[in-house]
């Protein structure tokens, strides 16, 4: 079966939301354009990490271009979006590998969030191997959604996702694990101290 590739270049729309309440949230990447909605899900720290690593990526370039490229330092506010994610929410495929490049050419972001496999190895040999082909693989591996966004467009999509991670529930002040609403069981209030 040929690879399925979510293509968005560029999108009207690529943002992080989530479905359900702190604590039992499904977090979503969501690219729209020309009458489609693509959503995939992936975990909270996969969000984090995705935001992290583009404001870094981004950053680099400015700096390698001595700030010849067309990246804002910030999000610009005009391009901000806090509407929620598009309904109805339809999962294609659960994230497993995620990539990010910079298109110089074009000057476009590029990412890449690639489905999860689950891959049958009886060794590390093994192992390594398979996730080689599966990379090697262009026309037949695992769905992906590719998004081409502009510097701007990227800055935006940061900006919100580290707000969509950071809205859940606030951290304790002993422990940093998270509080939830029904009680917190913290691991420093119930330890004891030993003599010295």
């Amino acid at each position: 079966m040929s690879r399925q590739v979510f293509l968005y270049d560029p999108p009207e729309r690529f943002v992080a939301g989530t479905v359900g309440l702190p604590g039992r949230r499904t977090f979503f990447l969501q690219a729209s354009g020309g009458g489609r909605v693509t959503s995939v899900a992936l975990e909270k720290t996969q969000v984090a990490a995705l935001a992290e690593r583009m404001d870094e990526l981004l950053d680099e370039v400015v700096r390698r271009t001595g700030g010849n490229a067309p990246v804002p330092a910030v999000a610009p506010a005009d391009v901000g979006d806090t509407a929620p994610l598009d309904t109805p929410v339809e999962e294609e495929f659960r994230v497993g590998t995620m990539a990010l490049a910079w298109d110089g050419e074009e000057q476009r972001l590029v990412v890449e969030a690639q489905a999860l496999v689950e891959l049958d190895a009886d060794s590390e040999e093994d192992l390594a191997e398979a996730e080689e082909r599966l990379l090697q693989d262009e026309e037949n591996g695992p769905p992906m959604l590719r998004v081409r966004l502009t510097g701007a467009q990227a800055r935006a999509f940061a900006k919100r996702a580290l707000d969509v991670v950071n809205a859940g529930r606030p951290p304790c002040p002993l422990c940093s694990l998270p509080l939830d609403p029904e009680g917190h069981v913290c691991p420093r209030q119930n330890g004891y101290r030993r003599g010295a």
